[in-house]
């Protein structure tokens, strides 16, 4: 039964999804006599958290109670009140917790000070589903640096442009979709240079059906050669664009990309911008999930440097060939298989005709 229950409060969570940053995505459910009386998740930052909303929902019928909870209760005062203290005034007889809380805050003292009220507290329940629920904010909140995750679409033969550099469309209509989704659940996405002189790309999120929201967008750019005109620096938006550089940039450029309403970083010197450094900056900002989309250079120099966690691999069941059609991922790359990247816990999805291959780093 509590697995039952814990997976209701995990899919209310994900409701979320994006919007909660730079907090968790967590949900709860109260259960009285093996049924739920109340339930809720966190929407954004700055609200309610989950239980707050399903212990309202419960009212009085919370006394003697279960309460089911994907992440540990908070037990500090931040934009909102702990919500340890709520559970006690409630009169949860017994709390059930999918993970400890990571957030140095917590870590462990919520469930604490839980069982020093007399409560019963239960840890682990699902928790491997939880972890894979937040890793955006374990990551973040453990490490300070975004969760980064790598997304290319490309042929069945590892092509993602064809020898003249036509790209438009090699994967189908619903993989495209998810595409834009994964923009819509990710902070910021960040690209090259190349690809925003190649391709003028808006780097919005267009679901079907309208909605979602737009990241953050990133634009890797040394020299700061990036057009005025770019639709990345015209178009309304209520995301921001970053524009990141390095010393080497003209400063009367970056006082045209400034007047223009975007944000110019000097992340370091010399001929490129350090991507670790440039992590850095972003998470110190807020930014806690990256999406890169850029083309094969960024691919390989993020992957190389071992600053990716995820990759989000889609594969059109398509043969574009030809030697010099460009690949995912640049550099020099392995000299022996056995020296790959190698991915672990993968999973395998299909979209329309398409494959979506997810994975994550060993680091």
């Amino acid at each position: 039964m509590d697995r039952i229950f814990m997976k209701t409060a995990l899919e209310l969570a994900v409701r979320a999804r994006g919007r909660t940053s730079p907090n968790p995505m967590v949900g709860a459910v109260v259960v009285r006599e093996g049924k739920i009386i109340g339930q809720g998740y966190h929407l954004k930052a700055g609200t309610p958290h989950a239980e707050i909303h399903a212990l309202n929902e419960a009212g009085q019928e919370a006394k003697g109670a279960t309460l089911y909870v994907t992440l540990e209760p908070c037990c500090h005062h931040g934009r909102t009140g702990p919500c340890t203290e709520a559970v006690i005034n409630a009169g949860i007889a017994r709390v059930v917790a999918a993970m400890a809380d990571p957030n140095p805050l917590v870590a462990g003292k919520g469930l604490a000070r839980l069982r020093e009220a007399g409560i019963d507290v239960t840890l682990g329940v699902m928790e491997k589903e939880a972890l894979r629920l937040n890793e955006v904010f374990i990551k973040y909140i453990t490490t300070g640096s975004p969760f980064v995750v790598a997304k290319a679409a490309m042929s069945l033969d590892g092509k993602i442009a064809t020898r003249s550099g036509k790209s438009k469309w090699i994967t189908g209509p619903a993989a495209r979709a998810f595409g834009h989704r994964l923009r819509d659940w990710y902070d910021a996405i960040l690209v090259g240079i190349g690809t925003v002189l190649a391709d003028d790309p808006s780097l919005t999120t267009r679901l079907p059906g309208g909605g979602g929201r737009d990241p953050v967008r990133v634009i890797l750019d040394s020299r700061a050669r990036i057009p005025p005109q770019a639709r990345v620096l015209t178009q309304q938006s209520e995301a921001p664009t970053i524009i990141a550089v390095t010393s080497a940039a003209p400063p009367e450029r970056l006082k045209t990309l400034r007047e223009s309403g975007a944000v110019v970083l000097v992340v370091n010197e010399g001929p490129r911008v350090d991507l670790a450094e440039l992590l850095r900056i972003l998470g110190s900002r807020g930014i806690t999930s990256v999406l890169i989309e850029g083309g094969a250079g960024v691919h390989g120099s993020a992957i190389s440097a071992g600053l990716v966690d995820k990759v989000a691999w889609f594969i059109a069941p398509k043969i574009i060939g030809g030697a010099t059609a460009p690949g995912p991922v640049g550099g020099t790359g392995a000299d022996d298989p056995a020296g790959a990247s190698a991915l672990e816990r993968v999973r395998v999805r299909r979209l329309g005709p398409d494959i979506l291959l997810e994975g994550y780093f060993k680091h």
